[in-house]
């Protein structure tokens, strides 16, 4: 048995399980220390990962070398490719698992992976050393040495539940809280506030009458999350379906009120405004009538359903009588009634971009421990913490993302440079490079930098390698292969295009609005020959909608790399050490306070801080000329 380690992680939720993987995979001995094995990367709220931006995360995972992907595509149950409307460059996957083998399958990974330890124990202390930690101390005494050291504890932290007036010590239900932890880190100067979270009743099926929703089918095409093509969906698939509250449900649920801890006094702490629960619904929105809510499987063969949209801490009987005025849910029999949760958080603006503490050396922080809310955004940052704990441990220069290079960029970037004053959740609207960052194209921006920091192996290089050698010839064929009129304008005059006079290009057809290479690959036997014999059928759908999106974006692109250009040179002006801002007097009150609090990096970062003025960036870079 050993007792000394590289990296010990602790708590084994999404950001804990893509932590230890990461350091144990590239070479650190590590050590996972979580309350219970049986519930190793639980899915506590829905049974879903990926959604708009959600999605982008995880196919960035992926295309670091990360595990999420691949867990998801391997238990999914159904999948489904979000705003498609919006056209390829927004799509977002999203993906409902089987919650079990969810669990089961990441602890088959974690158990099989070289240098990667298992501990069930409950960590109270960590063992501080003139400012740095040197490992960690369990309720039954026992002392884990390590050169660094990853929090990943979730809602754990001092978590208090709530269903109706009555309240327990709990991080999830039926599942102690972490004690002890909190208390010592906030004697070491790391700031902590409070936030609460929330999840639905779960619905046993056989009391659903299914005549009354309405059926919501996943995609049948080949999407899915990991970029491996040996990565499949494997799982029988299973639809959701949706139903409607109603003026009746809205009047008992406002009966309740009054018992309502989020309207009571009972919870200071603030929840997500962008996931409410059904209660602050109907109070912010009282002009509705009605609420869609989602049906959804919480695995391949279960009975257990998930009522997404439900998200409540009533008191049971409300929750229930409500529920039973909906025509489906007449004769419904409930596992378990929804409930709230608070739970401490640390200040992220104490991190560093490497998510290291700034306060204590050798402590790294990741998942909802830093303000943030979802899985996904739990397993970006668990990944980075990870990655950077066994460079740590190594004496290595931390990894980090920029902005215009990962959602997890922005990400992180938001945390440590604005904190957080709600659960943080990622949106597209939050990143400026989004056309960048899609989801088609994670592989070609990330799987190099996971390459260069050791995390992609040789093979999953040379796919992306092949992948974009194939995707470019196709590119290239297209730019230079004419058809005639009488080949094409026939097609063109099917789909309301205006038919050509001359020879044209397939590529300048492909951009048309209505035109796409499934299109004309189906009229253009040169097209179809090419593809056929020089992309390779396992990937063959991939590579084609890579080649179109890049063909079809390219103006926007273009644009929006440069703009990414010129911002970068902000990015590439050190700041941080070089200046004492409390004696610059041309810079704002407001901007000498929150400079001194972040302590940016850069001059970028300054200028993506809430009260710094452009004005007051000015000033800093004339500061740092002279």
């Amino acid at each position: 048995m050993k007792f000394e380690y590289d990296v010990i992680v602790v708590g084994a939720g999404h950001a804990g399980c893509e932590a230890a993987c990461a350091s144990a995979r590239l070479g650190s001995s590590t050590l996972l220390i979580t309350h219970d094995l049986n519930k190793i990367a639980q899915m506590s709220c829905n049974p879903a990962i990926g959604g708009i931006a959600k999605g982008q995360i995880v196919r960035e995972i992926d295309a670091l070398g990360g595990q999420t992907a691949i867990v998801t595509d391997l238990t999914a149950i159904q999948f489904r490719m979000l705003n498609r409307s919006k056209g390829p460059a927004m799509w977002s996957p999203r993906a409902q698992s089987d919650r079990m083998k969810f669990s089961e399958t990441w602890r088959s990974i974690l158990e099989n992976t070289e240098n990667l330890y298992l501990w069930q124990g409950d960590v109270t202390e960590l063992i501080v050393t003139d400012g740095h930690v040197d490992g960690v101390r369990t309720s039954l005494g026992i002392e884990f040495k390590s050169k660094a050291t990853v929090i990943t504890a979730g809602t754990f932290l001092n978590g208090t539940m709530h269903v109706g007036r009555k309240q327990w010590s709990g991080g999830r239900f039926s599942e102690p809280a972490s004690i002890g932890l909190t208390e010592q880190l906030k004697g070491l100067g790391i700031r902590t506030e409070r936030m609460k979270t929330g999840t639905p009743v779960r619905i046993d099926g056989r009391s659903i009458d299914w005549e009354k929703t309405a059926i919501q089918e996943g995609d049948r095409d080949d999407h899915k999350f990991s970029y491996l093509p040996d990565v499949r969906r494997v799982l029988r698939q299973r639809p959701c379906y949706i139903v409607y509250t109603n003026k009746e449900s809205h009047e008992i649920l406002r009966r309740g009120l009054p018992d309502s801890p989020l309207y009571n006094g009972q919870i200071q702490s603030i929840g997500p405004r962008y996931c409410p629960s059904i209660e602050t619904k109907i109070v912010t929105f009282a002009d509705k009538d009605e609420h869609q809510l989602f049906i959804e499987p919480e695995g391949e063969t279960t009975q257990e359903f998930y009522l997404n949209g439900f998200s409540s801490s009533l008191p049971f009987d409300i929750q229930l009588e409500a529920l039973q005025t909906i025509p489906a849910f007449r004769d419904v029999q409930i596992y378990r009634p929804g409930y709230a949760i608070e739970y401490d958080f640390f200040d992220p603006t104490q991190l560093t971009h490497s998510l290291e503490s700034k306060v204590v050396t050798g402590l790294f922080l990741a998942g909802q421990v830093n303000g943030t809310t979802g899985y996904e955004e739990a397993a970006g940052q668990g990944l980075i913490a990870g990655i950077n704990a066994h460079l740590c441990s190594n004496d290595q220069p931390p990894f980090t993302l920029a902005r215009d290079e990962a959602y997890i960029g922005v990400l992180i970037d938001d945390l440590v440079t604005k904190g957080v004053d709600e659960p943080y959740r990622m949106f597209t609207s939050r990143a400026e490079f989004r056309i960048l960052l899609r989801q088609d194209d994670a592989d070609m921006r990330l799987t190099p930098r996971g390459y260069e920091v050791g995390l992609v192996d040789e093979r999953r290089y040379d796919l992306m390698l092949s992948k974009r050698d194939q995707r470019d010839s196709l590119m290239q064929f297209m730019a230079t292969t004419s058809v005639k009129p009488s080949e094409i304008n026939t097609v063109l005059c099917e789909h309301g295009e205006s038919p050509i006079k001359q020879n044209a290009r397939i590529a300048d057809l492909v951009l048309r609005p209505r035109m796409n290479i499934r299109i004309l690959r189906d009229h253009i036997p040169s097209l179809e020959e090419f593809i056929t014999t020089n992309i390779e059928e396992e990937r063959r759908e991939e590579i084609v909608e890579a080649a179109e999106i890049l063909m079809k974006y390219d103006g926007y692109i273009n644009r929006e790399r440069q703009n990414a250009d010129k911002l970068r040179r902000l990015e590439n002006m050190k700041l941080k050490g070089k200046l004492n801002y409390d004696e610059i007097k041309s810079l704002s009150t407001e901007a000498r306070q929150k400079l001194r609090k972040i302590d940016p990096e850069t001059i970028g970062q300054a200028s993506r801080i809430p009260g710094v003025s452009p004005s007051d960036i000015s000033i800093l870079i004339l500061m740092l000329g002279r």
